[in-house]
């Protein structure tokens, strides 16, 4: 068993180039909040609708896209949210695949090229 005492709270850090139109793209294209920003150290931090999930981000001259993990939003309709989406010209990565009766993906850039996911269970209960 481990002795560290978690807070409840996870940040997803993301680098971009530019803080403001990123600001920008994650409130009106993921519909979350900027909770603060600090200019001298090129960082804010935005809610998302899950209690305790934060996504930081990180001004950097290149950012070069995430080559890490992709954060992964559970979603009830697939097909309205890519639509959402594509309506405000969000590149997806090719058509939302289905692992039949499990599961509905559809990946997803930030301007930045950072990679998300939407995710719609096909089972009873989540992902």
């Amino acid at each position: 068993m481990s002795s560290i005492e978690y807070d409840g709270e996870v940040t997803l850090s993301m680098q971009v180039s530019d803080m403001e139109k990123s600001i920008q793209w994650y409130q009106h294209t993921l519909g979350l909040e900027l909770l603060y920003k600090v200019d001298e150290i090129g960082w804010c931090e935005m809610a998302t609708k899950t209690d305790g999930l934060r996504v930081g981000l990180s001004q950097v001259e290149n950012a070069k896209g995430s080559a890490g993990c992709t954060p992964t939003f559970g979603i009830l309709d697939i097909e309205a949210a890519r639509a959402s989406l594509e309506s405000k010209d969000v590149r997806f990565d090719g058509p939302t695949q289905e692992i039949e009766g499990l599961v509905k993906l559809a990946t997803f850039y930030d301007p930045d090229g950072n990679a998300f996911m939407l995710a719609q269970s096909l089972q009873s209960g989540p992902c």
